[in-house]
Order: structure tokens, then sequence, then C-alpha cells
């Protein structure tokens, strides 16, 4: 889930919202509208009820950034580089770099979100509770108490035992710690967060089957939405298991064909379908240093008369768009960087080009990992 809109950093790790950030807003300030502050503090205005309702949606959208940044704080008080964090229409997400470096850490790094959101809890609990016992301002009470309730019901939520939710990272931890195996504890996390998402789907269908409730379809989208990502999590156990201890020099293609900076575009294509057809092509510069990538399916979107014109310094990826990379890099570090970046790596020794790294690279890594057993594959020559 990549930002729409980026606001900024917070202690040095970028934030952003999803545009469907707008949606739940929209949804929540029309409940709160309409619905949940009428109720608690009948007799005020219309306006009143929008003004306070958009104050505690911002308020809510705020706890939930404080609920990922607590993640992302202690996961690189324990050196995991945190990427950036992004609020979105089912809650926010804090993408980390790598993972834990122990069970301990792995643990500490799930509890510190659902940890912050019971903090707000409390927190808007006792302002809440200050304001009912002056007998003031009902309609503020009313609104602080929602959001000590919804906190609440998030923490423990986010609690429950299963991958991706913080209470399958708890899972995965303990595991880890009892079993000594990290790949098992996550393969474990993964197919209980699947049985958690399909209970989800089951009891929100039920809901609005039976009941003629239609808040059941969040219960189902969320369900949904958690099958996926435990897919996703067995994907990524199967991921690190197969690249376990094996560096970037034994999956590259080596020597791959490279193009200049001053090529044009139509000569190059030429030379790269006679010689070795690949999904993406280095771009040196004069001196046969690395200066950028271009991918066969940007070249393919351009005219006949742009392939005639233009050089690869006008269609490349520059440098900072790419993941450098090292032969002895470890493989599974570099694969999710490939899967962060959606780009090739290029490989590089003293400076210069010795292979590239592709999502095909990794594909049939893994292939031959699950065809030998899991023997680690014979090292290819750079």
């Amino acid at each position: 889930m990549r930002p729409t809109l980026r606001l900024g950093s917070i202690a040095g790790i970028p934030v952003g919202v999803h545009w469907s950030v707008l949606l739940i807003m929209l949804l929540l300030g029309q409940g709160l509208a309409t619905a949940v502050l009428p109720a608690g503090a009948p007799g005020g205005s219309a306006g009143a009820y929008w003004i306070v309702a958009l104050a505690v949606t911002v308020l809510f959208l705020g706890s939930l950034l404080a609920h990922e940044l607590s993640h992302a704080i202690v996961a690189r008080h324990y050196g995991v580089s945190v990427r950036r964090i992004t609020l979105w229409l089912l809650g926010g997400m804090a993408e980390l770099e790598s993972e834990p470096p122990h069970a301990r850490a792995d643990l500490l790094v799930a509890l510190a979100g659902p940890l912050a959101s019971l903090g707000a809890a409390a927190l808007f609990g006792a302002a809440a509770g200050g304001l009912y016992l002056t007998g003031l301002a009902p309609l503020a009470w009313v609104a602080l108490a929602w959001l000590a309730l919804v906190n609440a019901v998030l923490a423990v939520f986010n609690l429950l035992p299963g991958a991706p939710l913080d209470g399958g990272r708890v899972l995965r931890a303990a595991l880890w710690w009892w079993r000594g195996d990290r790949a098992f504890a996550q393969r474990t996390a993964a197919r209980a967060g699947m049985v958690v998402s399909i209970l989800m789907i089951t009891g929100g269908t039920l809901q609005v089957l039976w009941l003629a409730d239609i808040g059941g379809l969040w219960l189902v989208l969320l369900g949904w939405f958690l099958l996926f990502a435990g897919q996703a999590e067995q994907a990524d156990a199967r991921l690190r298991s197969a690249l376990s201890g094996v560096l970037v020099r034994d999956a590259m293609t080596p020597l791959p064909v490279a193009g200049y900076v001053t090529q044009r575009l139509d000569d190059f294509i030429t030379v790269a379908a006679a010689h070795r057809p690949a999904d993406a092509y280095p771009v040196l510069d004069p001196d046969g240093r690395p200066a950028g990538l271009v991918t066969l399916f940007s070249l393919a979107r351009l005219s006949p008369a742009q392939r005639t014109d233009k050089t690869l310094r006008d269609v490349r990826f520059p440098l900072d768009r790419l993941t450098l990379l090292a032969p002895d890099d470890p493989l599974e570090e570099a694969a999710h960087r490939i899967t962060a970046t959606r780009l090739p790596c290029l490989v590089l020794s003293e400076g210069l080009l010795v292979g590239l790294l592709t999502t095909a690279d990794l594909s049939r890594t893994i292939d031959l990992h699950t065809l030998t057993g899991g023997r680690a594959p014979s090292p290819r020559s750079a």
C-alpha cells in the first residue's frame, strides 16, 4: 500500500497517506455526526456535530499514526530500518526494511503498537471521565469516550493471534523463542492468521444475512484483507526458507547485456534482441560505470519515432531509483529490496557492473530450492 500523499517525516521516518483514508474519514465523520454524537449528547446543532466529528476523525487518524510510529521506533532501536509509514482505509502500515534480529526484539516490536493504542485509550478515557465529572461539555466527553473505546478495540483486535496482525507477530516471536526456528514460527503464525480471517469472513457474512446488519461488511472486508495478507506471509516464509544462506552471486545473471547512455534506442534494441533478450538491461556511462537501468516494458511503450530520436540516457531509471548490491550480499535481504522497488538490482564489485538480479532470478532460485530439497544451489560464475 503506497502513499498517495506524503505528509513529511516524524523522527526521520517518512509518513504518508493513501487516498483511501479520505473514504474512511468520510464514513467515520458521517457516522459520528449523524448517529454517535447526537445519541450521546442530544440537543446540539448539526454544525457542532460535524465540527466535533471532523476533529474526532483527525484525532483517530493521529492515534493510528501513533500505533504505527511505536512499531517503527522500537524496530529502529533494534537496528531495523523503517522505509515509511502509510495510513490507509483499514488502518496503518509501518514498512520495515528487514526483520527484527531475535525473538525478544520481534516480541517488543509487535507489542509496541497495541500498547500505544491502549495508552491512547487510557488518555482519552481519563479526559472523558474528567469532563463527565464536571458536568460540562457533554459533546466533548462523548467524543473523547468514543476515541477511548475505539482505541481499546483497536488494541484488542490487533492482538488476535494471527499474522499479519500484531497478535500474529507476538505468536511468531513466542514460537521463535520456543523452537529457535524463525521460519517455522512465521509459517505457523501465517496459518493462524488465515484461520482468523476465515472466521471473520464467516462471522461478518452471518451478521449481514441473519441479523440484516450491514456493519458485518466491514468484518468481511477485514477478513478478506487478512486472508490475502496471510497468504503473503506464507509466501514470505517460503521465500526466506529458500534464500536463507544464499548469496547474491549464486542467483544473479552474470555479465548481462548492457547499453550506453549515448546509444540510440533503436540501435540498442537491435543489439540486445540479437544477443540476450531480457526484461531489463543495465545502462553504463562512457567510462563503463553503471548509470542506470532500462526496462523492456518502458522501451515497448515508446513510439517508433521516439525510439529513433531518443538515447538510453533519456529513458533510463537513474541510480538513485535503483538498489545496488554486492555479490556477497545475502540474497534474502536483496529479495525484499527488489519487491520494495519493483525494479531489478544492479550487482557491483569495486564500482563495476558484474551482474543483474531480477525477480526471475529469485523465482529460479526458489524453484531450484524446491527441486533439490533445500540444498544450496551451485554458485554461478560472475
